[in-house]
């Protein structure tokens, strides 16, 4: 059975973070990076506009995700303004394929509605796009990504 419980203390946070980039980025994350992290959690906890979610399978830590809520200018394809950005969704090898992340997408989802978010968005690896595109989700049109990284 798969359950879900929300998360907001900083030690939970940290640790998932950290594992998600570890394994997402094939790196162990820099001091500065996690301070980053700590920052903005901080920040993003306590008003809502960021929440954590951990998904358990038979009493066992399985995955975690993560829905930012930010406001951008109405606009005909989102009147409300609100957009949810899922993040994270993350399952651990060995639960994976059992459904962890479809009930994680799910809840994310469920909740960004309940916070009036008219878009609903999320970047993916190329080897997790069919568990989004089985949620409906879509490859988003007209979008382009400047990388502020390269001088």
């Amino acid at each position: 059975m798969i359950t879900l419980r929300r998360i907001m203390d900083l030690p939970s946070l940290m640790a998932w973070r950290d594992e998600v980039l570890g394994c997402v980025f094939g790196t162990t994350p820099d001091a500065e990076l996690m301070k980053a992290n700590r920052d903005y959690y901080t920040r993003h906890c306590p008003d809502g506009s960021y929440i954590a979610i951990v998904a358990s399978s038979d009493g066992e830590d399985a995955g975690c995700g993560s829905l930012c809520i930010h406001d951008e200018l109405p606009s005909p394809d989102n009147p409300s303004g609100r957009c949810g950005y899922l993040m994270n969704v993350y399952v651990r090898e060995p639960f994976r394929h059992a459904g962890v992340g479809g009930v994680i997408i799910d809840r994310l989802v469920a909740m960004a509605r309940d916070n009036n978010c008219g878009k609903i968005y999320l970047e993916s690896t190329d080897g997790a796009r069919h568990i989004y595109r089985t949620h409906g989700f879509t490859e988003m049109k007209n979008m382009l990504e400047y990388d502020n990284t390269q001088n």
